[in-house]
């Protein structure tokens, strides 16, 4: 099995910056970001498949967050810059052995997910 633990969520004000992490044990193909507000349904933010590290985001953080994957210490992150208060809310890691590219931010193909850390932007 997959373990996830993430790591690194705040409060900021609008304009900075939060760098998340994610700390995995087991092996993993396809790993994501999604976030979630009360009321709403969890949102694909940043998808990262291992082999080619083909990246794929969610059009609203498109050239501010940045998804990576550090092999050598199994740690997946989310530098997240120019936070909006809309970016506000709790934050999951995810993972998956296998992936298609297409379906890399859909809550289905993934089977393994963290706990969550909460990301607080105030205007």
């Amino acid at each position: 099995d997959v373990q996830l633990m993430e790591s690194g969520g705040g409060s900021v004000q609008a304009g900075g910056s939060l760098r998340l992490t994610c700390e995995v044990s087991g092996e993993t193909y396809c790993m994501a970001w999604f976030r979630q507000v009360p009321g709403r349904e969890r949102e694909g933010v940043a998808g990262i498949r291992e082999r080619d590290r083909l990246a794929l985001y969610a059009d609203s953080v498109k050239g501010r967050f940045l998804i990576s994957k550090d092999n050598s210490k199994n740690i997946l992150s989310l530098q997240m810059d120019i936070l909006r208060p809309e970016d506000t809310a709790m934050y999951y890691c995810a993972a998956a052995d296998w992936c298609r590219a297409s379906e890399m931010l859909f809550q289905k193909t993934y089977p393994y997910w963290g706990q969550g850390t909460q990301v607080n932007v105030s205007s």
